[in-house]
This record gives C-alpha cells, sequence and structure tokens, in this order.
C-alpha cells in the first residue's frame, strides 16, 4: 500500500482532532459549548479538593495543550495522550449514569487519535527527503520509525 493514499485521512484526523481538542478545551473557561461541570461524574467531584467548575479549567488547560500539540506536529504523542484522555472521560460519563450517547462519541474519536498516532508511526505524513521529518503548522521536528 502506499502511504501517500493515507496522507489526505492523516490531515484531516490531525486538523479535526488537535481543532476539537483546543476548542473544547477553551470552552472549558466560557461553556457556551456546554455546561462542563455537569458532565463530571458525582463520584470524581465527590473526591476532587475543588469544585466542578474549577477541575474543568485544569481539563481546558491539559486539552488545549493536547490540541496545540497535535496541531504543531507532534501527532504521535498527542494522538495516543488524546486517545487514552478520550477514554477516561467515556468512563467518566459512563459513571454519571447519563451521556451514554456522548461516552460512545468519545470512544469513537478515541480510536480515532489512535489511528492518527499510528499512522504517524509509520511515517504518513511525514516527508521522506533522507531522513524523515514530520510536515508541521509551525516547522519539522524528527520522526523516529
Amino acid at each position: 500500500m502506499k502511504l501517500e493514499r493515507l496522507t489526505s485521512p492523516w490531515w484531516a484526523l490531525r486538523i479535526a482532532l488537535g481543532g476539537a481538542a483546543f476548542l473544547a478545551g477553551l470552552d472549558k473557561f466560557f461553556n457556551l459549548l456546554a455546561d462542563w461541570p455537569g458532565y463530571l461524574s458525582p463520584l470524581a467531584a465527590a473526591v476532587l479538593p475543588m469544585s466542578a467548575a474549577s477541575f474543568m479549567h485544569i481539563v481546558g488547560v491539559i486539552e488545549m495543550a493536547v490540541g496545540a500539540a497535535i496541531l504543531a506536529g507532534f501527532t504521535e504523542i498527542g494522538g495516543y495522550v488524546a486517545a487514552v484522555w478520550l477514554l477516561g472521560i467515556a468512563v467518566n460519563l459512563v459513571t454519571t449514569g447519563r451521556y451514554f450517547d456522548v461516552a460512545v462519541r468519545d470512544v469513537a474519536m478515541a480510536i480515532s487519535a489512535f489511528t492518527l498516532a499510528r499512522l504517524t508511526e509509520v511515517g504518513v505524513g511525514a516527508e521522506t527527503t533522507g531522513a524523515a521529518d514530520a510536515r508541521t503548522l509551525l516547522g519539522r521536528h524528527k520522526v523516529t520509525a
């Protein structure tokens, strides 16, 4: 199979997952897309040493960092982190006893993030001029195969 044929889906995953993570993280400070503290499991809220809103601000910073990493070209590690993060969110949502539809969506997004990381790992999206460099919005970084 020619890896070049996978470049367009790789870019689509990279932009969609990186952008979604960054924007969802940013919205944790504004609550325009959702009432984010309402998605926090009562089990998690009971053990937190802070309010649900404060916790969601921390979550937002992490999500913005992961989204920025994916967009900046650190797609392999960013994809793996996003996949694990999204599975954690899905588990949290299931423990609320509600939001099962959102949990299923997050599992699908986790699979997409894992796919992005694996595609990056095998060199999709990398230039093949001597050493493999991943193309990024901010420049290049080395890809180890």
